[in-house]
């Protein structure tokens, strides 16, 4: 099983949307990276990633990565200090708990979308959408190793 292909283009396209949608009424920005396998700490990885995503350079420290290694079945959210700092306790458990709740029942998808959605509602509140916002990452989903 190959990263890219875990998801069907449809399915991508519904996580894609939701990005879509978390990111309308927010300055904050959300990246979905999927993995087929991740051989060390899953928040290691996750956290490695995020910068160099470059989610680290955002203008509000406001990013989120939605991390998944498809063959070890890991995951990780990870947000930047600037939301990590506003969230409730606890929020980015709440979350993943959703994550392994729909995951269990095999509803990649819909677990991913649910997060993304959920994430979009804290950054909306804490980081609201003006004007002057421009989208500054990628709303694609990214895969596979990216080195480094």
């Amino acid at each position: 099983m190959k990263a890219s292909s875990f998801f069907t283009k449809e399915q991508q396209n519904i996580i894609l949307e939701s990005v879509k949608t978390a990111e309308k009424e927010t300055s904050g920005e959300i990246r979905v990276h999927i993995e087929t396998s991740c051989h060390e700490d899953v928040l290691d990885r996750a956290a490695w990633l995020f910068g160099k995503l470059g989610m680290n350079r955002t203008a509000e420290r406001n990013g989120v990565l939605f991390y998944l290694a498809v063959v070890d079945k890991k995951f990780a959210i990870l947000g930047d200090s600037g939301i990590n700092a506003k969230v409730p306790a606890g929020f980015w458990d709440e979350i993943s708990q959703l994550f392994k709740n729909k995951f269990r029942e095999g509803k990649f998808t819909e677990g991913l979308s649910e997060g993304i959605i959920k994430a979009g509602e804290q950054l909306k509140t804490h980081f609201p959408f003006s004007k002057e916002d421009v989208n500054e990452l990628s709303d694609e989903i990214s895969f596979d190793k990216i080195e480094g």
